[in-house]
């Protein structure tokens, strides 16, 4: 078992809190929890109305903050925080939180499926630029600011401010993307050139809803990996950009919660 760093020392007791909660009927305690990833230049509020969603349906709800330093290390964060927690799970990514939860460790089986909202699902050896970039229509490089150097020899990326909102999330206001755009989380260079080492979605069932009009990662990669993976469905939300949970929660919440129901 991984040992619990601080963030998911925290996670683990908010979820355990919300369990005991005197307040939830028993009714609800039944259904599965849910634990929600975000990905590269988002961070976990940008889950807010997923969640509120999810506990209007009575769902026990944590949306985690992950590292975005590397896949292996932020897969480590995650199996943590999936081992502390009560099962039956379902795992949520968003974007690079779908490689992330693509290589969770979970020995005792507690993860009964994965959600992939616009989120990579890589194979095994498989980086995320290499996958994105076998299908035509991402456009993310040329809207990245120029890398931030780090002390450790790595580097920070960030997409410009002013690309923001074309870039990754066309259909929400301007002001609600100019937010983002100055909350974004960087993610290092090195994340995204890493290979995966696990593929979970290869034994656990997977759902996959995406927008047709995400620039970070095309359609045709979306169509790929769900087709791979044998997606028990794949939702196209037309006329969406990459953040379709902000855009489309209802549908996204929709899609958490038959999958959550699934046998």
């Amino acid at each position: 078992m991984h040992s619990l760093t601080g963030g998911a020392l925290f996670a683990a007791a908010l979820f355990a809190t919300s369990l005991a909660n005197p307040n939830a009927s028993g009714a609800e305690t039944a259904k599965p929890n849910i634990i929600l990833v975000h990905g590269a230049f988002a961070e976990s509020a940008s889950w807010n109305p997923v969640v509120k969603e999810l506990l209007d349906s009575g769902y026990h709800v944590i949306a985690v903050a992950i590292p975005l330093r590397g896949v292996k290390s932020d897969a480590a964060y995650l199996s943590s925080i999936v081992a502390a927690m009560p099962g039956p799970i379902v795992l949520v990514g968003h974007s690079y939180g779908g490689e992330v939860i693509s290589s969770v460790s979970d020995p005792t089986g507690k993860v009964k499926a994965l959600v992939y909202v616009s989120g990579l699902a890589p194979e095994i050896g498989e980086t995320a630029n290499a996958l994105v970039g076998r299908f035509p229509g991402g456009t993310l490089g040329p809207t990245l600011a120029p890398p931030v150097l780090l002390p450790d020899g790595n580097k920070d990326l960030y997409i410009l401010p002013e690309k923001f909102h074309a870039q990754f999330a066309a259909d929400l206001p301007a002001t609600d993307a100019a937010e983002m755009a100055v909350t974004q989380r960087p993610i290092t260079e090195a994340a995204f050139a890493e290979p995966a080492a696990v593929a979970v979605w290869k034994t656990i069932p997977s759902w996959f809803i995406f927008g047709s009009l995400d620039k970070n990662i095309p359609p045709a990669a979306h169509h790929f990996m769900a087709q791979r993976a044998h997606a028990r469905e794949t939702i196209e939300v037309q006329g969406s950009s990459h953040v379709v949970m902000l855009s489309h929660p209802s549908e996204v919440a929709a899609l958490i919660e038959r999958a959550a129901q699934a046998k």
